[in-house]
């Protein structure tokens, strides 16, 4: 059995990459926010210019053999009170290429990366209650569930979905340790969960 090999895909990818991600809405569709329909519908030349590595994101490839199987996706916040936080989304392995070690070496690549980013302290992510394979993934590497959203998704038949918000605090704390100092949107409607379900790429 081979072992995956992770890179940074680039715009050269943009075929191979439809393809795999297209396979993955389709197959899971509860996974993601974006349907297979509006992923399709994008152009190969918008998929080349997001897939083109930039300073704030960037896509990581699994592969076996020459095969792409897997994808993770990590970007980094841009404004400047929000800069400190990166966020992974779009992750998935083929059926066929599971049980080898991808999404443990996608992981290990992403989180190396984000951490290599100056004044990063925080790394998020968001699951729905049907991934809890997915779930066990990230919290083998830390990542600890801070809030529940009810009614976060609705699925293909309209079926509202629970989504879990997890977070790997870089600074060694775990979230607990923070409880003293969250305000709910209870105690203050004011709040908002800005850009907190960034769990899926396009």
């Amino acid at each position: 059995m081979s072992e995956p090999h992770i890179r940074l895909l680039t715009g050269a990818d943009a075929a191979v990459y439809r393809e795999v991600r297209l396979a993955a809405l389709r197959s899971d569709p509860n996974a993601f926010i974006t349907t297979a329909a509006e992923f399709e519908s994008r152009t190969l030349e918008s998929i080349t210019a997001q897939l083109t590595p930039q300073p704030t994101f960037v896509t990581f490839g699994a592969f076996v053999g020459n095969e792409l199987v897997g994808l993770l996706s990590l970007g980094r916040e841009e404004r400047p009170r929000l800069k400190h936080r990166a966020n992974i989304f779009g992750v998935s392995v083929s059926p066929a290429a599971r049980g080898q070690g991808c999404a443990d070496a996608l992981m290990r690549a992403g989180l190396a990366h984000a951490r290599g980013w100056d004044g990063v302290t925080s790394i998020h992510l968001s699951v729905t209650e049907t991934q809890t394979a997915a779930r066990c993934l990230y919290e083998r590497y830390g990542f600890q569930v801070w809030g529940t959203q009810p009614d976060a998704v609705q699925d293909d038949e309209g079926h509202a979905l629970t989504e879990h918000h997890l977070c790997l605090l870089l600074d060694g704390k775990t979230t607990s340790q923070y409880k003293g100092q969250r305000r709910t949107l209870k105690e203050n409607p004011a709040l908002t969960f800005e850009n907190v379900g960034a769990r899926d790429g396009t």
